[in-house]
């Protein structure tokens, strides 16, 4: 399986870094993991919705660069669909089992994410009502995507 991450936004804080290269390592095991980060825009605390949307929208051109025909898209998104960690694993083996081999999430920007890669994305999913740095949901989603691999093959994993 390969699986893809596209976020907005570079990672500044080592601790993030150390636990995304940890993860990174660990599903090296499990998969074909590849991270891409494309670039953010500025965005002023007084901007209006309409240049929100604009900064949207030129992240969105960026992450819908990096996604081809064939990838299977989950956007994580607060209003897309919730699941457990054992819910979440069955749901990425029956993307594989159906054919679907190549994974992309996708992880928006301070702003959230496009209606452009909206239109694009096959699933939404939720880790929470609540509102994480995109750089802490990264470490977040690896260890969910590990977890799942665990459960996936029959390992042990922290419940």
């Amino acid at each position: 399986m390969n699986v893809k991450i596209l976020c907005v936004g570079k990672v500044k804080e080592k601790f993030y870094r150390d636990a995304i290269s940890e993860y990174s390592k660990r599903l090296s095991k499990y998969c074909s993991l590849e991270i891409v980060e494309v670039a953010d825009e500025k965005t002023s605390d007084a901007a209006t919705e309409v240049e929100n949307n604009i900064i949207k929208s030129k992240e969105g051109e960026r992450i819908l660069k990096h996604i081809k025909d064939k990838d299977f898209v989950i956007s994580l998104a607060i209003e897309g669909q919730e699941k457990d960690s054992i819910q979440f694993s069955k749901y990425i083996e029956n993307l594989g089992v159906s054919g679907k081999s190549s994974i992309v999430f996708v992880i928006g920007g301070s702003l959230g994410i496009s209606d452009e890669v909206f239109k694009r994305t096959d699933y939404k999913i939720s880790f929470s009502k609540m509102t994480f740095p995109h750089q802490l949901m990264r470490v977040i989603l690896l260890e969910q995507i590990y977890r799942a691999m665990r459960i996936m093959n029959n390992e042990p994993y922290h419940k």
